[in-house]
């Protein structure tokens, strides 16, 4: 369910903004999806300029690309902490007068157990996005990665909580998506989300949930890509 949408001229012009904010010497959470990965090639490009860093993948499919482009990698267990993080959303609330500003729907990409692992424990979270991704209020699906022997009863709660959910079907293979965790991922209708920080509680005090996808109060900063520039939102 990896949203569409926003030119790639788009994508990379965000994506290689925040790659310049990354200094020396930092360890960088290393996020997923088409506009991370822009910004992941571009820090390959400075590491094989002389930037040195460490990156932390997020998934299988960020790890890979790390590996492709040079960056030397490590895991949250090997240091002290996480210098910055950069990741990508499905949709990021743009409304300064909004509670939620800045607020964000992520799990596209059926990664945000440990995105938000991630992008918790970075001093700062960059956000990558496009204009497509910006919404007056989050109104998408919320993504809930939960416990395969779970998925019936979570999905019953859902139900209570006033949300219509889906288990996410395969692509390319019958059954199922499975998380690099080896868990299912139900994607949570609730309409127009006024108060995500109030969904999100409530959607994590559900036994077998693992992960929602609402990033609520995480975000620093976040840098959309147009055709013609980028612009800075700060939170």
């Amino acid at each position: 369910m990896k949203t569409d949408g926003g030119s790639d001229a788009a994508k990379r012009r965000a994506g290689e903004r925040a790659a310049e904010a990354v200094e020396d010497g930092d360890v960088v959470g290393l996020g997923t999806g088409s506009t991370t990965a822009h910004a992941i090639r571009a820090l390959g490009r400075a590491v094989d300029d002389g930037l040195e860093i460490r990156g932390i993948p997020t998934s299988f499919q960020s790890r890979r690309l790390a590996l492709e482009v040079g960056i030397p990698l490590t895991d949250l267990d090997a240091v002290d902490g996480v210098d910055v993080a950069i990741d990508g959303a499905d949709q990021v609330v743009d409304d300064p007068d909004a509670p939620a500003h800045g607020a964000l729907i992520k799990g596209g990409g059926a990664a945000h157990a440990r995105e938000k692992l991630v992008d918790s424990a970075a001093d700062r979270f960059l956000v990558v996005a496009d204009p497509s991704k910006l919404t007056e209020c989050l109104e998408r699906p919320v993504p809930v990665e939960v416990l395969s022997d779970a998925h019936t009863v979570v999905a019953d709660r859902i139900h209570e909580l006033g949300g219509e959910p889906t288990l996410r079907a395969a692509e390319r293979k019958d059954g199922p998506v499975v998380t690099d965790n080896g868990n299912l991922v139900l994607d949570c209708a609730f309409g127009r989300t006024d108060d995500p920080d109030g969904l999100a509680t409530r959607l994590s005090a559900v036994p077998g949930v693992v992960e929602h996808g609402l990033f609520v109060g995480l975000a620093d900063v976040t840098y959309v890509g147009r055709e013609d520039g980028v612009e800075r939102r700060e939170y």
